[in-house]
C-alpha cells in the first residue's frame, strides 16, 4: 500500500477526509439552526403557544377578569347550535368566493399585461403603479374607500349621477355591502400577487412560445396550453394564501360596516371579536377561533388536493 506524502496510507487519508467533511456539515447545520432560531422562537411565542392556550381557554367559561369555570366541551356543543356562528360562516364563505376568484383573475391578468410590455421603463412604471396600493395599510384603505362609497357625498355616486345611473346605497345596502368590503381587500392585495405571477411568467422559457407560434397556436391557445400549466405552482400558492386571507378578513369590516347592515358583512372573525372584546365571553370566543382554524386547515388541504389533481 502506497503512503501519502504526509506518511498516511490511502485508507487513513480517506477516513480523515470523511471526518473533516462530517465536521463541516455539522458546523454548517448548527449555523443554519442558529440563523432560523430567532424566527422559530417568535413563531413559538406568537403563534404556537397562543394556539394551544386558545384551545385551553375554549374549555372554560371566562370573562378575562374573574375565575375560570371549567365547562369541558359545552362551548363546542353550544357553538353547534349557534345560528349567528352559522350565519357568519356563510358570510365568510361568500366573501372568500368573491375575494379569491377576483384576486386571482385580476392579479394574473395584470401580470400578463405587464409582462407583454416591451419597454423596461413602462413595465417598471406599471409594476409600481399596480403594486402601490399594497403599501397602504388596510385601515387607511378602508377609511379612504368609506368616503368613496358614501351614499350622499361619495365620489363614486357623483360619477354614477353624472352618467345617469343613479345613486347607490353601497355600504348601506344588504346586497352591495359585502362586495364593497371585498373590493377594499382586493384593491390592497392584488398588486402583491401580480408581482408573484410576474416573476413566474418571466421564468417560462420563451422557446415554448416560439415553438407554439410556429405550430400555429394563437394567443388564447398559448395562454391555456403553455402559460397556465407553467405557473401551476404559483397559482396554487396564490389561491391558498388568498383563501386563508379571506377567512381572516376583519380590518375593513370593522372600519366600514361593523358587520352591518343586518349582519350581512359579519364574518366569523368579526363575530369572534364581538364575543371577546364587546361581550367578554373569552371562553366561547376561543372555541369559535379554534374551530375556525380547523376549518381553514381542512379547506386549505382540500383546495391544494383539488388544484394538484390533473
Amino acid at each position: 500500500i502506497r503512503e501519502s506524502p504526509c506518511g498516511e496510507n490511502p485508507c487513513q487519508h480517506r477516513e480523515r477526509s470523511v471526518g473533516k467533511k462530517h465536521k463541516r456539515i455539522k458546523r454548517e447545520t448548527l449555523i443554519s439552526y442558529l440563523m432560523i432560531a430567532p424566527e422559530m422562537i417568535l413563531m413559538l411565542i406568537f403563534i404556537f403557544i397562543p394556539i394551544v392556550y386558545a384551545f385551553y381557554i375554549s374549555l372554560f367559561d371566562w370573562n378575562a377578569m374573574g375565575t375560570k369555570t371549567f365547562v369541558g366541551i359545552s362551548n363546542y356543543l353550544k357553538m353547534m347550535q349557534d345560528l349567528t356562528f352559522k350565519s357568519s360562516l356563510l358570510v365568510t364563505g361568500k366573501y372568500a368566493l368573491i375575494y379569491v376568484l377576483t384576486v386571482y383573475v385580476l392579479s394574473l391578468a395584470a401580470a400578463v399585461f405587464v409582462n407583454s410590455i416591451r419597454s423596461n421603463k413602462r413595465q417598471q412604471a406599471c409594476r409600481i403603479g399596480i403594486y402601490l396600493p399594497n403599501t397602504v395599510s388596510t385601515i387607511v384603505a378602508a377609511t379612504l374607500w368609506t368616503f368613496l362609497f358614501n351614499s350622499r357625498n361619495g365620489y363614486i355616486n357623483k360619477i354614477l349621477d353624472g352618467i345617469g345611473v343613479g345613486r347607490q346605497l353601497f355600504l348601506g345596502s344588504r346586497s352591495q355591502a359585502l362586495i364593497c368590503v371585498a373590493i377594499v381587500g382586493i384593491w390592497v392585495v392584488f398588486g402583491y400577487n401580480m408581482i408573484i405571477f410576474l416573476s413566474a411568467l418571466k421564468d417560462v422559457p420563451s422557446e415554448y412560445y416560439e415553438a407554439a407560434k410556429i405550430d400555429g397556436a394563437n394567443a388564447v391557445q398559448r395562454f391555456f396550453k403553455i402559460t397556465l400549466p407553467s405557473i401551476k405552482g404559483t397559482t396554487i400558492f396564490v389561491l391558498v394564501t388568498s383563501l386563508i386571507a379571506s377567512f381572516q378578513a376583519f380590518d375593513q369590516i370593522r372600519v366600514m360596516t361593523s358587520g352591518g347592515p343586518g349582519k350581512t358583512t359579519e364574518v366569523t372573525v368579526y363575530y369572534i371579536f364581538q364575543l371577546a372584546f364587546e361581550q367578554y365571553r373569552f371562553g366561547y370566543a376561543s372555541t369559535i377561533a379554534v374551530s375556525l382554524s380547523l376549518i381553514i386547515m381542512v379547506v386549505t388541504v382540500i383546495q391544494m388536493k383539488l388544484l394538484r389533481f390533473k
